[in-house]
């Protein structure tokens, strides 16, 4: 298994992102939001995924950063589970969407149920109704 975070799974195209705000759908396990939407990416990967973290609640950056470090790490490790189930091309952006400052289990448990309420999602709208 590959729980490596390289360059071209970071989400930096900025018609992308515009495209994901306005078009995309979401799924939200507090203190999380994902903002998905399904697109052809450039570079050959399954996912690009971003990270934001507003200035509104936190108005230091070193808090800001270390809340988005936090955020990727836990999408890191388990960005697999997202990887192996797929067959279509996602950009991804994750938003903290809360008070206080977490720690990483709450980030973790967070990022595991929002990504496993994603798959379900997809699960739905993938499958053919009768």
């Amino acid at each position: 298994m590959n729980y490596r975070f390289p360059k071209e799974e970071k989400l930096k195209s900025k018609k992308c992102i515009e495209l994901l705000f306005s078009e995309g759908s979401s799924v939200s396990k507090f203190p999380l939001k994902l903002i998905y939407t399904a697109t052809s990416l450039p570079k050959d990967v399954p996912v690009q995924a971003g990270v934001s973290v507003t200035k509104r609640r936190f108005k230091k950056a070193v808090t800001r950063n270390r809340i988005k470090r936090l955020m990727r790490e836990a999408y890191r490790l388990h960005k697999n589970d997202v990887f192996n189930t797929i067959s279509t091309s996602y950009a991804f952006m994750f938003l903290y969407i809360g008070k206080q400052e977490p720690t990483f289990e709450e980030i973790e448990k967070s990022m595991i149920r929002l990504l496993q309420k994603f798959l379900e999602r997809t699960a739905t709208e993938n499958t053919p109704l009768k």
